[in-house]
């Protein structure tokens, strides 16, 4: 057994721990990244990324499918899953390779173990190859130890008929029959998925609406969406169990006061996420946790006890890789001596349903509970060129704006590219730009960007390819 002695240990490789393994890399102090798993986490091996991959060849084979009007036709698409699985696999392998590398160059130690706090500045490397174990003796510590799928009752999770968000990304079938139990973000992304590909998608949701976390005009798009595919969506609705009968998968829901029965293949459970600060010692440093289990953080990212830190899922909503990839560098930056603090305006929110969904700062129902005066600019996609062009012409973009002084307070995508338009948006925000910034931003045509412009305009009663309310 040997001891070794950092600046910094890192427990965790996600999207919080190896940016901030790089950074202080980059700053000269002496840091170890240690990790049980894969580098990348959750997202680069069983979340955003591989989610992603199957999003866009689903796409593409349901695109094949509806491109007779544009003159195009083309043999029936042939899903081949494994091969579909295969790639994805190869995109994974690829960033999780380069993550490593990057830490190593960045001089930070990477160390492939699992970690077990001791005390306060000292840990145990457990080798899951049989190795003895070391010691690491440090100054400071960075918990990045991110989350796990919750589980609910009546529906033990088998990575065969009830899956979480992890067995469904792995699936190397097209299942007859989806019940998703949750109506949020990771359930429809992949519940979309599925649905392009043929399958028979049913969401039971036990709110009054899917994707709660979103403005309620613009869920109501993709909600619209999935029952135009021929998908069901029910809220209000308890999934209590399964039943099976001649082999045969169903679900049981509560819903209305009748127990209604959903037939399916593959059950996927997403309900949310559960922040992961068990099992490795957290405990005897005395480190507060809030109701919910995440780890209380000061506008440093540190915990109650001193020089203890933590970032991403494991300190609290929302869950986004981003947001805890800004974290990890905050931190960093903190450990090394610099006068940081994580003051981000916004962190802004990608959902990759069909359409695309995105948001940076307040909600239209947000900004008026905050007590604003508030006007909202809306411009379609239906009348952009751009759209039409690339046939993707569902859905809209919201400015949010305060009517005293037209501050920007929100701004809100739902349609085509929802995702690469919503940086603008975040910009505007952190900035604390006016309408009239993006309204006089001259925006290239023609382009899906210049719906965020007309907007901003229709806001201010000056756009000019929709109608405009007098102000």
């Amino acid at each position: 057994m040997a001891t070794i002695k950092k600046q910094a240990l890192i427990i965790g490789a996600g999207t919080g721990g190896y940016p901030c393994a790089i950074r202080l890399g980059q700053l000269g102090v002496d840091a170890m990244l240690v990790e049980k798993s894969e580098p990348g986490g959750v997202c680069l091996n069983w979340g955003c990324i591989p989610s992603k991959a199957l999003i866009s060849a689903t796409k593409l084979y349901h695109k094949a499918q509806h491109a007779d009007h544009m003159g195009l036709s083309f043999a029936a698409p042939k899903a081949d899953m494994p091969k579909m699985q295969g790639w994805k696999a190869g995109i994974v392998k690829k960033l999780t390779g380069g993550v490593k590398t990057l830490v190593k160059g960045s001089g930070t130690q990477y160390v492939k173990a699992t970690a077990e706090l001791l005390g306060p500045n000292r840990a145990k490397l457990i080798y899951a190859d049989g190795k003895p174990e070391d010691i690491v003796e440090f100054e400071h510590l960075v918990v990045a130890t991110g989350s796990v799928p919750i589980e609910i009752p009546g529906f033990a999770i088998d990575q065969d008929r009830v899956r979480d968000s992890t067995g469904a990304l792995d699936l190397d079938f097209v299942p007859e029959h989806i019940v998703c139990i949750g109506g949020g973000i990771i359930g429809l992304e992949l519940g979309q998925t599925f649905q392009r590909l043929g399958t028979k998608l049913t969401v039971l949701e036990g709110a009054d609406r899917v994707l709660g976390v979103c403005d309620k005009d613009v869920a109501q798009v993709v909600a619209r969406q999935i029952k135009k595919d021929g998908g069901t969506v029910v809220t209000k609705a308890m999934a209590k169990g399964t039943v099976e009968r001649d082999g045969k998968l169903f679900v049981q829901a509560e819903s209305k006061g009748k127990l209604e029965e959903y037939p399916a293949d593959v059950v996927l459970v997403a309900v949310g996420r559960r922040p992961v600060t068990k099992g490795f010692g957290l405990d005897k440093l005395g480190v507060e946790l809030d109701a919910r289990g995440f780890i209380k953080v000061d506008a440093r990212q540190q915990t109650n006890v001193a020089k203890v830190y933590a970032v991403g899922d494991v300190c609290g909503q929302p869950m986004l890789a981003h947001k805890a990839s800004h974290e990890g560098e905050v931190v960093a930056e903190v450990i090394a001596g610099k006068k940081t603090i994580n003051d981000a305006r916004t962190i802004p929110n990608v959902v990759f349903t069909e359409p695309e969904i995105a948001s940076a700062g307040m909600g239209e129902r947000e900004a008026k509970d905050a007590g604003h005066d508030i006007e909202i600019g809306k411009f379609p996609f239906a009348v952009s060129g751009r759209a039409m062009a690339i046939d993707e012409t569902n859905g809209f973009v919201k400015v949010v704006i305060d009517k005293k002084d037209n501050r920007v307070l929100g701004i809100h995508v739902v349609g085509p590219e929802a995702s690469d338009l919503i940086s603008e948006g975040a910009l505007a925000i952190e900035m604390g730009a006016f309408a009239e910034d993006i309204a006089l931003t001259v925006h290239p045509h023609p382009t899906l960007g210049e719906a965020v412009m007309e907007a901003a305009k229709h806001a201010l009663g000056e756009a000019i390819h929709v109608g405009n309310r007098r102000r």
